[in-house]
């Protein structure tokens, strides 16, 4: 922020954060046969509101298990250096870039594996995470990858060569970020400043379903930073704390507000913007049909959380739906 132009979105999303709750913005009207009535306000349902964002989460992981073959995955990590994390956050619709060349990177190692006319198939979840523990703007991608090719019977996947995956992606990535119209000079020094290609880790250890799910959707829908996290605030200055990623070091940051509020609505997505991509059988997989994923109504969400009915009146009936108020009673 600080004089730069503020995206739409980013107020339409804390406007929205703002007012949830509010029953002056909309509600539900209950009332019981005794006479004793109840207002429900609307929610906002926004990513960073952190009641509604755990919500999401939750709706959004029991979509990925629907989706999920049972087999473990292998989760890949994809990123690149600092150089280069500001032209995304100028110029977002080159995310897709960064989407693009990951899954076409994994796409090569699996068709000399197999060959190009290969009629078995894997599949790829990649998620964007925009942000780092400090929640500074560091866009890059997460993929959870089958251990196994499917076609009428399973194979063991592949092994995965760290050498290859690094210069593959920078190949890719540098190569649709030149044809988006990047300068030549920064891409050309680029490839001269990191001959070996981008950092690319591929984990040894393997996820099963349930993780890969919990994983994928761990910071799509939730707030970049949970309340926990923010220790104080005082005199215009929020006190936030993270183990560093690099040696797990506790850390205690002061950041002046405006900074802070800053690292937080950088993170808020474009209107539309997709920030979970499926490739192979995942992208044909819609899921089956659960009762589970549909969105729980916020009666049987409080009775879960909670262990009481907001709907039970004191006389002891439960109170019935009347009508809506959509700009509030």
């Amino acid at each position: 922020m600080h004089g730069a132009r503020v995206r739409a979105v980013v107020k339409q999303e804390i406007r929205k954060a703002i007012d949830c709750g509010d029953i002056k913005k909309g509600c539900a009207f209950y009332k019981c046969e005794c006479g004793k009535y109840r207002f429900v306000p609307f929610r906002c349902k926004s990513r960073i509101c952190n009641t509604c964002g755990f919500d999401l989460s939750r709706l959004r992981m029991q979509k990925v298990k629907a989706k999920l073959k049972n087999c473990e995955h292998r989760h890949i990590t994809f990123t690149m250096p600092d150089s280069l994390w500001s032209l995304f956050r100028e110029n977002r619709r080159l995310l897709q870039c960064l989407f693009d060349a990951a899954a076409r990177t994994i796409q090569e190692v699996f068709e000399k594996r197999f060959g190009k006319d290969t009629k078995f198939e894997f599949g790829m979840i990649s998620t964007l995470h925009t942000f780092g523990r400090d929640l500074k703007w560091n866009p890059h991608i997460h993929m959870m990858v089958t251990e196994k090719a499917f076609h009428g019977k399973l194979e063991q996947f592949i092994g995965y060569k760290y050498e290859t995956l690094r210069m593959k992606f920078q190949y890719h990535l540098l190569k649709r970020l030149k044809y988006q119209g990047v300068d030549k000079k920064l891409i050309d020094a680029t490839y001269k400043k990191y001959p070996k290609g981008f950092v690319v880790e591929a984990k040894k250890s393997k996820l099963t379903p349930q993780q890969v799910a919990e994983y994928v959707t761990r910071y799509i829908a939730r707030p970049v930073i949970a309340k926990k996290r923010i220790l104080k605030f005082e005199n215009d200055i929020v006190t936030i704390c993270y183990n560093r990623h690099e040696d797990d070091k506790y850390i205690e940051e002061n950041i002046p507000v405006m900074d802070f509020m800053e690292r937080l609505v950088v993170h808020i997505p474009d209107k539309h913007f997709n920030m979970i991509r499926y490739y192979g059988i995942y992208a044909k997989v819609n899921g089956t049909p659960l009762a589970g994923r549909k969105r729980p109504k916020w009666r049987d969400k409080i009775i879960h959380e909670f262990h009481q009915d907001p709907l039970l009146c004191a006389c002891g009936k439960i109170m019935k739906f009347v009508t809506l108020f959509p700009h509030g009673p």
